[in-house]
Parts: C-alpha cells; sequence; structure tokens
C-alpha cells in the first residue's frame, strides 16, 4: 500500500475522482456511498480532505484504516472526518462485495455566519473519531436515516435563500445525535474500555515507579496517549466516562499516593521527594499536597512519628 498521502482540496475534485458527477453546490455535497468508485488503484492510498466528511458505510470487501483503528466496514459504521485529518483505504478481498451507505461532504465554507461555523469544534468526535468509528445499532441507523433523507431532499431540490439553513439545522441535529450514540458506544464496550484503563494504568505506573519523572517531569496527556496509540481527547473522555475524573485529576491522584508512600515509608526530604515526582520547585509540590491532602507534606508525615 502506498504511503503517499493525496490532498483533495475541493468537493468537485472528490467528485471528478470518485467518477461522479460535478456537485449541485460548491461547498456541499451528499450521494449515495454505491455510486463511488472503488478500484483497488484508487484506493490504495492514503488522503486528506480540505472538508469535513460525514459517511456510513457497509462493505464487507474494504478495509478502513481509520487513526490508529483498522475496520472491516459492516453494516451501520460511521466515520467523521474534519479537513487535515489522514486516512487511508485499502480492499482486502479481490473483488469487494456490493456496497451501500451515504456520503456527506461538508466544506467550512457552506457554515459560514452560522452558529455551527464555531460549534461544530465542540463535537469531539472528530478528534477521536479518527480513533474509533461509531457503530450504529438498527434503531440509532434508522434515525440517522430519517435525517440524512431530508438533507438529501434538500439538497435535491432549488436552492434558495433557505436552504443552508434548513441543510444546516438537519446537519446540526444529525451530529447532536451521533455525540449521543458514541455515549452509548462508550457504556456498552465496557470489556474494551477496562483493557484500555489497565493499558493506561500500567503506563502510569512506569512513570512513577522508576526515575523517568526525574528526567521529564509529569507525564501529561498527549504522552501516555501516544503510548496507548490513542488520541489525547479520546483517552480523556474515556477515562473520564468510566472513573469521573479528568486524565490529570487521574495523574495527580497517582502523584499524591505515591508522595504519601514515600512521606511515610522513606526518610527523603519534601525536596527530595517533589524532584523524584517531576517538580523543579518543592513549593509547586507541597502547594499540591496541601490543596489535595487537606494538609502540609510536614504535616502529614508528622502523623506517622
Amino acid at each position: 500500500m502506498s504511503t503517499k498521502i493525496h490532498r483533495i482540496k475541493s468537493i468537485a475534485d472528490f467528485h471528478k475522482m470518485k467518477g461522479l458527477p460535478a456537485p449541485l453546490h460548491p461547498h456541499i455535497s451528499f450521494f449515495d456511498y454505491s455510486k463511488i468508485e472503488c478500484s483497488k488503484e484508487i484506493n490504495h492510498k492514503n488522503f486528506i480532505f480540505d472538508f469535513y466528511h460525514i459517511s456510513c458505510k457497509r462493505s464487507k470487501g474494504t478495509n478502513y484504516k481509520y487513526g490508529q483503528g483498522q475496520y472491516e466496514v459492516g453494516d451501520g459504521v460511521m466515520f467523521f472526518i474534519a479537513p487535515n485529518q489522514v486516512f487511508g483505504i485499502e480492499p482486502i478481498q479481490e473483488l469487494a462485495s456490493p456496497k451501500s451507505g451515504w456520503v456527506l461532504m461538508i466544506h467550512p465554507d457552506f457554515l459560514w455566519n452560522s452558529s455551527l461555523a464555531k460549534s461544530i469544534n465542540r463535537y469531539e468526535f472528530f478528534d477521536y473519531a479518527v480513533n474509533e468509528a461509531l457503530y450504529l445499532n438498527p434503531k440509532e441507523e434508522d434515525i440517522l436515516r430519517i435525517l440524512v433523507e431530508n438533507i438529501e431532499q434538500e439538497y435535491h431540490t432549488n436552492l434558495d435563500k433557505f436552504s443552508q439553513g434548513i441543510i444546516i439545522s438537519q446537519i446540526e441535529t444529525l451530529l447532536n445525535y451521533s455525540e449521543r450514540f458514541y455515549e452509548r458506544q462508550f457504556i456498552t464496550h465496557k470489556k474494551q474500555s477496562h483493557e484500555i484503563l489497565t493499558r493506561l494504568e500500567q503506563s502510569l505506573d512506569r512513570y512513577f515507579d522508576d526515575d523517568t519523572l526525574i528526567s521529564i517531569g509529569l507525564p501529561t496527556v498527549q504522552i501516555i496517549a501516544a503510548e496507548l496509540n490513542l488520541s489525547p481527547v479520546y483517552v480523556s473522555n474515556l477515562l473520564k466516562s468510566l472513573t469521573g475524573l479528568s486524565m490529570q485529576q487521574h495523574i495527580h491522584e497517582k502523584l499524591i499516593a505515591k508522595a504519601k508512600e514515600k512521606l511515610s515509608t522513606t526518610n527523603l526530604t519534601v525536596s527530595e521527594i517533589a524532584y523524584a515526582l517531576g517538580f523543579e520547585h518543592s513549593q509547586s509540590f507541597s502547594k499540591l499536597f496541601k490543596n489535595k491532602v487537606g494538609q502540609s507534606p510536614v504535616a502529614f508525615r508528622a502523623g506517622f512519628n
């Protein structure tokens, strides 16, 4: 598979590449996924779009490399791709089985001067969805199908001054439902989620059990997420849903536990403990400790004497 990244700058260019008729509007397109050409020559590539790409696809002969994940697309799998994100497609059998679904592409300019232009960045699955696709159950798929049919109907009518607002409102509703369904997916994927949490704990333990903190300081969510081959936003949301703590709060909990251990079982000074835990200044460590524990490190240690 080629590792070259192909940038698609416009929706019209995408239509041309896939052998589709020219889009009815330069900044938005909706079409039947079964109409897309899927030759092996085209699909063995990585892509970047300059527009949003939302799709629900079924194609059991195609393997999607979506962020850190590999997906053999079955029924009701949704992908959310934001501008400037890399993804890849690769056939996994000689001839792909019949495919179906829909594709909605939106250029950021279409959202200009609308509330969605600002709020679309709050839909975090445009970040972590490049890590985990959305698997729809039949009921969820029916709900979204009604919305996309409304968008399709508006798209194929004569676009007028009301069309943009109507389509944008339907897109926003689509995104809101998708956000709900992702939350459901977090809950139903408990086993996989807890496996990730176990790996996260193991990664943090390695930092706190050796001298790593002395050289690099406290681990960040970016560092831990990279070790897990997951996005920072995905890890943060997963941790929040399972423990109720943010990543920073979780790291601080581990740090305080390790600090308590050192204060109660060693003769290291507070400054030495602070340094061992990645703090440049002992005052910062003491302030955090008192904020979390309710007493200073010295007072805590005194309770064991």
